[in-house]
């Protein structure tokens, strides 16, 4: 009997986790947007007023979600494209040098 078949693992639905339309990861980024403009909305409410506060927790939490979304729309993954055609030249280290012959191994 295999691993597998003694013990069978569960390797779930091979699917991102999806909440009110952010998914995997990006659900830890909106929760952190959410929590830092509650914080920076908290402490300028605290030191300055009550309507620069909230004026800073609204427009903290609107561009972190923005910026979040708009992330998102690019993949799990951030990966690099590059748009174009990229010729790589080979490099090709020639180690005898021109003109010689190896040595024949004879036993």
């Amino acid at each position: 009997m295999t691993p597998q078949q003694r013990y069978p693992i569960y390797k779930g639905l091979q699917k991102p986790l999806v909440y009110r339309g952010f998914i995997g990861k990006f659900i830890y980024w909106g929760v952190g947007s959410l929590a830092g403009g509650l914080l920076m909305g908290g402490l300028l409410g605290a030191i300055t007023s009550m309507y620069i506060g909230g004026a800073a927790l609204v427009i903290t939490v609107s561009a972190g979600l923005g910026y979040t979304y708009r992330c998102q729309s690019g993949g799990l993954h951030k990966k690099t494209r590059h748009r174009g055609i990229f010729i790589r030249q080979a490099q090709l280290k020639i180690n005898c040098k021109p003109g010689t012959d190896r040595k024949k191994i004879t036993s």
